[in-house]
């Protein structure tokens, strides 16, 4: 931060971005500068082939070249190094040093035409040691000419062409509240939602470009182009702050007291809740999983996955697939027998259709648990990703519930899809005529727990009985007062630090601001930054030693948006009002979203950090949706996410409940709203 300029344009990568790249070049032009001087030196005066003089002449020159490029790369590396990710004054020479390593490319370009034809037609009774060499260098050269090729197109940023030509750069402070930055502002916005659109349509080339599509295209866009447009953050920025935020956070882990934990009797009626809730829900986890259908299935068992489904994907069973409606079932339906135990009666609707917001799902009976069981499919296509980032609120109004309504736009369109196909097909009254006793139970997990959870509010007042087992739901789902309306039937369970429960649009802001004020108090080169990051992530160790609070004298200063000279000018950001202090904007841009029902929180007992083969112990606990109102950065936000992590470690916890279960001093208060 803040962006380089170069060619007159921004470019998404900083001055302080090229220690790295640098230095790799610089290793592999000094081995290549030794390289070709050994041979010059055995061979000096003693090239007695054909093209000796040309190879002699091509040499010499090709070392003088290779000692310029070395010399630049040093000082691009010695320049980039120095400062801070804020402070970009003593690299004010980088540009100067880009546009002479760019000029370089032209006569190393030309050399290795010139190595190429000699080659071909001047090397004949050369030592094959040195043609061998040319050819070396020939390819080198190429291939590092196409890496830079490439590199230009990664650090390309469409929207660098945009200049602040409307306002004055030499007023002193701009005013940023003034019409002109407004529409400056609205022009920019709206040629980034263009770009990312055409982003999407070009990566979604294979999906029909149906209604459907073309509105989540445009919501997406429009979602994902404002978010970082008030700053001047490049990738490598972000992940630096990400690093700074991650040791900060397990800092402030460490350092805090021991939640109180109350005291409760065996016959405590919270304790009980808890575990009969524990083994419902680890029961219940098993469809969520198996709605996934054959792809989980061999994930989760590699070894004998394809062994198990080869013989009912290749055999003929029409006779027990016309028990049940839907389509694309193929290995689908046998992955769903060996996960779930049911047999081909039980089930009343399996389907694998699957568009943008419209998801896979089945309908079975669970005699176990006398319920007629829907569990859907969670994301694993491109349509369900499209679905999962139509993040925007939409009415979402359900009869007898007081307050504002409102969900996530593409689950809330999932669940009525399905909602409509099991009440206008008839496919619920189908199951109920069979067994008229059982109740309904919904359950999903991701993407599925948050539709399993939008259908169960939709279908609580024809099912006043039923329940639902939300798995790792995402975050940004309902509003307020559904939310409260929920927790009287549906259990949420997250594990641990996983992402996607944390995941909403008001978090996101949330992280962004933290990721600017982390970048903006530390005083380490990016570099320093990023080496200790990875070595943090990865190996574990101490977190680094870094300014934590805003200090005064810098907090006038950053309430001007922190953005670069030649950056896009941006109206007054909730982002950089807020940034001296931890709580949220007091106007939030986006509306509130919470965790469905009664949250779960199952966490790992010990050490963060453990061996690969030590065994892992959980504790569960109710949690409250305050709990979830900051994302956590940690290695494992991703596969504390995964169906089969958390179907292990229900299942560990129903096994070791006696010790395993824990009341935080929450507990009262989220069993009186029930």
């Amino acid at each position: 931060m803040p962006a380089m300029v170069v060619l007159g344009r921004r470019w998404r990568i900083a001055s302080d971005d090229l220690v790295f790249p640098g230095a790799f070049e610089l290793f592999i032009r000094a081995l290549w500068w030794i390289g070709t001087l050994v041979l010059y030196t055995n061979h000096k005066g003693r090239f007695d082939c054909q093209g000796g003089a040309v190879l002699h002449n091509y040499l010499v020159v090709l070392l003088v070249l290779l000692a310029i490029i070395i010399l630049t790369l040093c000082a691009i590396v010695y320049i980039s190094a120095q400062g801070t990710i804020m402070n970009p004054g003593p690299r004010r020479s980088m540009p100067a040093l880009v546009y002479l390593r760019a000029v370089l490319y032209i006569p190393e370009f030309v050399w290795a035409c010139l190595g190429a034809v000699w080659v071909s037609d001047s090397s004949t009774g050369c030592k094959p040691a040195e043609v061998g060499a040319v050819i070396a260098a020939v390819i080198s050269s190429w291939v590092i000419l196409l890496s830079m090729v490439v590199g230009v197109l990664i650090v390309f940023d469409p929207l660098g062409s945009q200049k602040p030509a409307a306002l004055d750069r030499h007023s002193g402070l701009r005013n940023l509240e003034s019409s002109e930055s407004s529409q400056l502002f609205y022009r920019a916005r709206t040629l980034a939602a263009r770009v990312w659109e055409s982003r999407l349509r070009l990566l979604c080339c294979c999906l029909p470009q149906d209604d459907n599509h073309r509105a989540a295209f445009s919501s997406i866009s429009q979602l994902v182009s404002g978010f970082f447009l008030d700053t001047d953050l490049v990738p490598s920025d972000i992940a630096a702050g990400l690093a700074l935020l991650h040791q900060e956070q397990d800092k402030m882990e460490h350092c805090r007291d021991p939640d109180e934990v109350l005291i409760h009797s065996p016959s405590s009626p919270i304790r009980e809740d808890l575990e009969v809730e524990l083994e419902k829900s680890a029961h219940f986890l098993q469809f969520a999983v198996a709605a996934y259908g054959w792809p989980l299935y061999i994930y989760s068992n590699p070894l004998t996955g394809l062994c198990k489904l080869s013989g009912g994907c290749c055999g003929n069973r029409h006779a027990e697939y016309d028990l049940v409606g839907g389509d694309n079932l193929g290995c689908h339906f046998t992955s769903i027998l060996q996960s779930t135990g049911l047999q081909y009666r039980d089930f009343i609707h399996i389907s694998f259709h699957n568009q943008i917001y419209e998801i896979p799902f089945f309908v079975a009976l669970d005699h176990k648990r006398e319920s007629v069981l829907v569990a859907v499919r969670g994301t694993l296509s491109l349509k369900d990703v499209l679905t999962d980032l139509s993040a925007e609120c939409e009415n979402f109004t359900v009869e007898g519930v007081s307050g504002t309504c409102y969900a996530h736009k593409g689950i809330s369109q999932a669940a009525n899809y399905i909602y409509k196909k099991l009440v206008n097909d008839g496919i619920l009254s189908q199951a109920f005529n069979i067994a008229p006793e059982y109740k309904l139970v919904i359950t999903g997990h991701s993407l599925g727990a948050g539709t399993a959870s939008l259908l169960a509010v939709l279908l609580r007042s024809t099912h006043p009985t039923l329940e639902c087992y939300a798995f790792s739901p995402p975050g940004g789902l309902l509003s307020k007062a559904l939310a409260d309306y929920s927790k009287q039937f549906i259990i949420s369970v997250v594990l641990g630090k996983d992402l996607v429960p944390r995941l909403s649009i008001p978090n996101m802001e949330d992280l962004k601001r933290r990721i600017l004020k982390m970048v903006s108090n530390c005083s380490k080169p990016k570099y320093k930054i990023l080496m200790h990051g990875c070595w943090y992530e990865v190996f574990g160790g101490t977190p680094d030693d870094f300014p934590t609070e805003m200090e005064n004298r810098r907090e006038e200063a950053l309430n001007q948006p922190l953005l670069g000279e030649e950056s896009l000018l941006v109206q007054r950001s909730s982002t950089y009002q807020s940034l001296s202090s931890d709580d949220s904007p007091t106007h939030p841009t986006h509306l509130p979203l919470y965790l469905p029902g009664r949250i779960m929180h199952v966490t790992e007992e010990g050490p963060t950090r453990r061996h690969c083969f030590s065994q892992v112990r959980y504790r569960a606990e109710w949690s409250s949706e305050t709990a979830f109102r900051n994302v956590l950065i940690s290695p494992r936000m991703i596969a504390d996410h995964m169906p089969d992590v958390v179907l292990r470690a229900l299942r560990s916890l129903t096994r070791d409940h006696p010790f395993a279960l824990c009341h935080s001093s929450m507990s009262n208060s989220h069993l009186n709203v029930i």
